[in-house]
């Protein structure tokens, strides 16, 4: 546990490595306001902090960089959330006032103008469900206890599962109950058929059909989407600004993992809701553990349907970035809500 002299510390360190992309010394340290520590004072400090594993002293400079840890503390316990600039703010509340015609394109722009706010590289994964459409349903009965359910999308796309039937219901009926949801859910955003399906498909099978509950329940299960991502990206060129990034290989290896979408959206998969900062080699991929990736999920209809990240150098603006990210990811989620709804 530090104390809060050695709280205030680091987080001054981490504020001006952050800024300057140099070691940090001890007197300009003292020099900054609300400080209040001598030099010597502040350099043992830094000195126990080096012990701790919250600084780091490359080669023989006197200065202290914030190691891995640091910078998971300062996350952690010491980061400003909630301070953005206006003119960003504004141009983030400007870029969705816009009128933009396809999915594709919301995606795009706020891949680009997290990008260029940031001046890190910026992913935002898209779900293809929401280009999709359902085309036509069929159920075809194996024996009294299955069917197998034929899933045809607008894209051309054909998908067989092979559902049960609950006991008792009259499989005779399986006819009523595809013409009912072709008649309902033909020409519906895939991620719109379960709402559908809760709502104005059970209100009609009820009227017609034995066991409603049950086969809704089913049928449910048959239309649930195993969501597939397209990757965007913007800023990548911004890793070639950044001073960690000097090393040719080093870059070399990041784009790779850019390019290839199945690492990426393994990568971007949320664990859980909300937003999540990785830090170092809490990133699993080996190209990114001298990274800080930021992800947040956004959220249409209930369901988590795609995230935005940030990629940069484990010195990042944390408060900035966090606080930009949560603003659009909700404004997306909301946009994206009001497209589809």
């Amino acid at each position: 546990m530090l104390t809060e002299r050695q709280r205030l510390i680091l987080n001054a360190i981490v504020d001006d490595y952050i800024r300057s992309a140099e070691p940090v010394g001890s007197r300009s340290i003292s020099k900054k306001s609300g400080v209040g520590y001598s030099p010597a004072t502040i350099r043992n400090e830094m000195a126990d902090l080096e012990e701790l594993g919250f600084l780091e002293q490359p080669h023989t400079s006197a200065g202290r960089i914030p190691s891995a840890k640091g910078y998971r503390y300062y996350v952690d316990h010491l980061v400003r959330i909630g301070e953005v600039d206006e003119e960003d703010l504004r141009c983030v509340r400007s870029f969705f006032a816009r009128k933009m015609t396809r999915m594709e394109q919301i995606i795009q722009h706020a891949a680009m103008i997290l990008a260029s706010l940031t001046n890190y590289t910026s992913i935002v994964l898209g779900p293809e469900v929401f280009s999709n459409s359902l085309k036509a349903f069929q159920l075809v009965p194996l024996n009294d206890q299955s069917a197998v359910a034929i899933i045809v999308t607008n894209t051309g796309h054909v998908e067989n599962r092979t559902i049960s039937i609950p006991p008792g219901f009259d499989i005779n009926e399986l006819e009523k109950v595809v013409a009912i949801l072709n008649a309902k859910l033909v020409g519906v955003p895939l991620h719109r058929l379960q709402t559908k399906l809760y709502t104005e498909v059970s209100e009609e099978l009820n009227r017609y059909v034995s066991h409603c509950e049950e086969i809704i329940d089913t049928l449910a299960q048959a239309l649930e989407q195993r969501t597939e991502h397209r990757a965007f990206t913007s800023g990548t060129s911004n890793m070639l600004t950044q001073p960690e990034f000097r090393d040719v290989n080093k870059v070399k290896s990041i784009l790779e993992w850019l390019d290839e979408t199945p690492a990426l959206v393994r990568s971007f998969s949320p664990k859980q809701e909300g937003i999540q900062v990785r830090i170092g080699q809490e990133n699993a991929d080996e190209a990114l553990q001298n990274c800080s990736l930021i992800t947040a999920t956004y959220v249409v209809d209930g369901t988590t349907v795609g995230t935005i990240g940030l990629l940069g150098p484990m010195r990042m603006d944390y408060g900035k970035a966090i606080t930009l990210m949560d603003i659009l990811s909700k404004d997306l989620a909301a946009v994206l809500a009001k497209w589809y709804n």
